[in-house]
């Protein structure tokens, strides 16, 4: 295997050199500084591009990599697939770079075929259907051969592209442009509720894409349109801040190792002297608890960068009311959050000073309106928005009981 081409933007910015999981590394490439600055952090805050790295920031250099690489099951189909092992993450970027979040593109140059020429096939929506039944044998819908496509998380999940109103599988790289869940046997209402969820994020201004369940053949998908992508269907750079703070899979919690925080992921912001991404980062967490979202974690929150800009926080996505099942089923850490708000972790437990409290400890000046607006604006959403018939059928219950909570001045639960 040759060392492994990295673009940016269509942009050469450096080579992946070495194979070994634990000693490979990333280079910069003279030719990236024709686009970009010395030292720019637009690939990642964890890889700047220098002319020379230092030897002791390798490991968060090689965790950037690492983590655009899925979870669990999914990677272990991916690596399966082509008879690597899970933990060979140069291999698998070269099998499934072309295609992945935000605008980078790995790719080995001196692979048979090469240069690639990304294209589509028509899907529809009984293709896709088919698809989500076979998602074991195609893991993200990557098709035999041609499916290039890597996309983080543990949740089962197929990318496709909506182009003239038809699905397409993607090929080669091709840019996909959504994201299909399937209804997961254990928690047959978890995309319903993640629907409701993602409805009230969107009304309350937390993101601009739209979420919606759909029959495909009759199979029920939840559709997620990425938002980092554009309209066109063209790239848009980010990074999750597993990546930002060089924390490695379940490090995401803040309980596994301590790498993440809410306060370390606001002292990016806080470090700018942005305080807009500030209020974002606020307005994440104060509906996350409003809603029962204990799956706030590090790769749940991202930066964009944008290709002339600085960065910024992305919009809220996975946005999934979950206490319902924390209280029945007394998993998910006992309905912790998986990020600690003003130092305490139990989601019933929290108030609004708590949350102010955080805000305040980021820097954030009398973040109390802010905090009660958000919460008044999710109280009368929640209160006027109906889930779908397929969501928990206690899913509204609780969301409502949580935000009324919180504005009266009680803990969450």
């Amino acid at each position: 295997m040759a060392d492994l081409r990295v673009e940016l933007y269509g942009h050469l910015v450096g080579h992946l050199h070495g194979a070994d999981s634990r000693s490979f590394d990333f280079r910069t490439s003279r030719e990236a500084f024709d686009r970009f600055e010395l030292g720019s952090t637009v690939l990642s805050e964890s890889v700047p591009l220098d002319v020379a790295h230092s030897r002791s920031h390798a490991t968060r250099r090689r965790n950037f990599f690492a983590e655009l690489l899925p979870e669990g099951r999914i990677l272990a189909r991916l690596a399966a697939a082509i008879d690597v092992r899970e933990y060979d993450v140069v291999p698998l970027l070269a099998a499934y770079g072309r295609d992945m979040a935000g605008a980078v593109q790995i790719y080995d140059p001196e692979r048979p075929g090469e240069p690639r020429a990304p294209h589509v096939t028509r899907l529809g929506d009984d293709g896709v259907g088919r698809v989500l039944r076979d998602i074991q044998a195609l893991p993200l819908g990557n098709a035999p051969i041609t499916g290039k496509s890597s996309l983080a998380g543990m949740q089962e999940k197929i990318v496709v592209a909506l182009i003239d109103g038809t699905w397409h599988q993607v090929h080669d790289g091709y840019p996909s442009t959504h994201l299909i869940k399937p209804v997961p046997a254990d928690h047959p209402t978890l995309i319903a509720d993640e629907e409701y969820g993602t409805r009230i994020a969107r009304l309350a201004g937390l993101t601009d894409r739209t979420a919606w369940l759909q029959d495909f053949d009759g199979v029920t998908g939840l559709v997620i349109e990425r938002y980092d992508r554009t309209p066109g269907g063209g790239r848009i750079h980010q990074e999750d801040f597993n990546q930002v703070l060089g924390a490695r899979g379940d490090q995401k919690y803040q309980a596994i190792g301590g790498q993440v925080s809410l306060r370390r992921i606001a002292q990016v912001f806080a470090a700018r002297g942005d305080t807009a991404g500030l209020e974002r980062l606020l307005d994440l967490v104060t509906v996350a608890v409003a809603i029962g979202n204990l799956d706030l974690h590090a790769k749940n929150i991202s930066l964009l960068h944008p290709v002339d800009g600085p960065a910024q926080l992305a919009p809220a996505y996975d946005v999934v009311p979950l206490r319902q099942y924390a209280d029945a089923e007394r998993h998910a850490n006992d309905g912790a959050m998986a990020l600690a708000v003003n130092d305490r972790y139990v989601h019933a437990s929290l108030t609004v000073d708590d949350i102010v409290a955080e805000a305040q400890s980021w820097g954030l000046r009398d973040p109390r309106p802010h905090v009660t607006g958000l919460l008044e604006q999710v109280a009368a959403i929640a209160g006027a928005e109906e889930p779908d018939p397929r969501a928990h059928p206690e899913v509204a219950q609780r969301v409502r009981g949580f935000a009324r909570n919180l504005l009266e001045g009680k803990a969450a639960g």
